[in-house]
């Protein structure tokens, strides 16, 4: 395309260039600092007659991440299906994300977070204080999502009940792990013991998602017709296990047996077209999954659930 300049518009520009050389102009101003990468540190939604918010609680990068997910794929693999997916293969960026319900008549968070900071953070950036907690679900107990507990003994969640799996607490409890005897078994008696299909409230029904731990569970919402699965770490990357199912993650217990959760899983969100919030994925950690011929893709949230309310 060519712009061609009349011979009136040049004669204009050139008579007010000379203005624009002297008072006209204003004094240059140092460049703006840089702020640095940033991601939401929380999302809110309805979801029938619930609310529901996802907690950015944490983020930090991983280097070479084929140590953590495909372990039994080929590098080749590996990084041709991160090149088709647009990510490096070479590193990725994790992310911890607690997710927040309120019922209408009980706050419950669906694990607590790496740590206690980060968590509170971004609750107290929603809105809310520890002390409105009145439900503390864990889906499984590995240190990050069950670290933000306590802070040298004092709990986070001071008027909490707190919901787990009878299996998972079962294991973790005869393993002789320290993080489970330091967050955990202080308040064990605290506890209420789920098994599949336990209900944490009206509305809130565990589902046996097991593989990832012994006792791992995700957590089915359900409220005026509209539903919600929050996974835990049944699928830790969008592109790595929910992309490739069948690929081994480093911190699957039971590779095999979280292999065909996985694969269970995925199939139902993407036949019945559920959303669902997972801990591990990009904030705010809301999507939808779709068969494809190979696994599944994630179709992050966009607007969708901003129509619910």
């Amino acid at each position: 395309m060519t712009f061609k300049i009349s011979r009136r518009s040049a004669l204009i520009a050139g008579a007010v260039l000379p203005f624009a050389a002297g008072i006209g102009v204003a004094p240059a101003r140092a460049a703006a600092e840089m702020k640095g990468s940033s991601t939401p540190i929380h999302y809110r939604f309805k979801l029938g007659g619930f609310e529901v918010t996802t907690l950015r609680a944490g983020t930090g990068q991983m280097e070479e991440p084929q140590k953590t997910y495909g372990l039994n794929a080929t590098p080749e693999e590996f990084a041709a299906v991160s090149a088709a997916a647009f990510v490096p293969s070479d590193r990725s960026q994790n992310f911890f994300t607690p997710t927040l319900v309120n019922t209408g008549t009980e706050l419950v968070l669906f694990d607590a977070g790496p740590n206690a900071a980060g968590t509170t953070a971004a609750l107290q950036a929603a809105g809310y204080t520890p002390d409105q907690v009145d439900v503390v679900v864990i889906t499984h107990m590995h240190g990050d999502h069950i670290g933000g507990l306590a802070t040298e003994g004092v709990l986070t969640y001071p008027n909490a009940r707190y919901v787990t799996g009878a299996i998972e607490n079962d294991h973790w409890a005869a393993a002789g792990n320290e993080n489970y005897d330091k967050l955990i078994k202080p308040i064990a008696d605290q506890f209420t013991y789920l098994d599949d299909g336990g209900s944490v409230a009206s509305g809130i029904t565990s589902v046996a998602t097991y593989g990832h731990t012994p006792g791992h569970f995700a957590y089915h919402l359900e409220s005026d017709g509209q539903r919600l699965l929050i996974t835990g770490d049944m699928a830790n990357h969008a592109v790595w296990s929910i992309g490739r199912p069948d690929w081994e993650v480093r911190f699957d217990m039971d590779k095999p047996a979280a292999i065909e959760t996985r694969k269970r899983v995925l199939a139902m969100l993407a036949a019945e077209r559920v959303p669902f919030a997972a801990y591990h994925l990009p904030s705010p950690a809301i999507g939808y999954v779709e068969a494809t011929t190979d696994g599944y893709r994630h179709i992050p949230v966009g607007y969708q659930l901003m129509l619910n309310g």
